[in-house]
């Protein structure tokens, strides 16, 4: 088998490797950069556990190759949080709502929602819900993880939602 080198960042940092063109970008950030947040449950892409986000856009980081990765900007769940150690939104509102049960599906919930309602972005509570229907939770903490996806729509819709618009 041939190696393939490959660099990216991952959470604000520059990582490089050598992988074999069959390495999951999973399997590269868990075990060659040491991203153990990124969980791996079905590695069919089913149970969103590994959801990351590759140049902004949610991905099941179990579905795509290291090599397709190379100059990439990976951001996990170890990414989130700001440097002085503050929670964000989507962090914080979960925990708030205690929808981290046993933690197993958490970073990958916690990057969907990131990425559907990081950086202004507008969605509604119907889009949210799609979204999480790809997401697994074995230990019953889908009422909290509901509650949040719930809170944060609400607040993505900004203005809108607080002046009388649909939720």
């Amino acid at each position: 088998m041939s190696n393939h080198k490959i660099e990216l960042t991952i959470n604000g940092r520059q990582y490089s490797g050598d992988v074999e063109a069959r390495t999951s970008l999973a399997d590269f950030l868990r075990d060659d950069a040491g991203f153990t947040g990124v969980h791996l449950g079905c590695e069919h892409g089913v149970c969103g556990a590994c959801t990351i986000t590759v140049d902004g856009r949610a991905v099941r980081s179990c579905l795509m190759l290291a090599v397709q990765a190379n100059g990439a900007t990976v951001v996990t769940a170890e990414g989130l949080a700001a440097e002085d150690g503050t929670l964000h939104p989507v962090q914080q509102v979960m925990m708030e709502e205690h929808a981290l049960q046993c933690g197993f599906c958490t970073p990958g919930v916690v990057m969907t929602l990131a990425s559907l309602t990081g950086e202004g972005k507008q969605c509604s509570q119907a889009q949210i819900e799609g979204a999480m229907s790809g997401h697994i939770c074995r230990c019953t903490g889908y009422q909290g993880i509901r509650r949040s996806a719930a809170r944060l729509a609400y607040d993505a819709m900004g203005d809108s939602a607080q002046q009388g618009g649909d939720a």
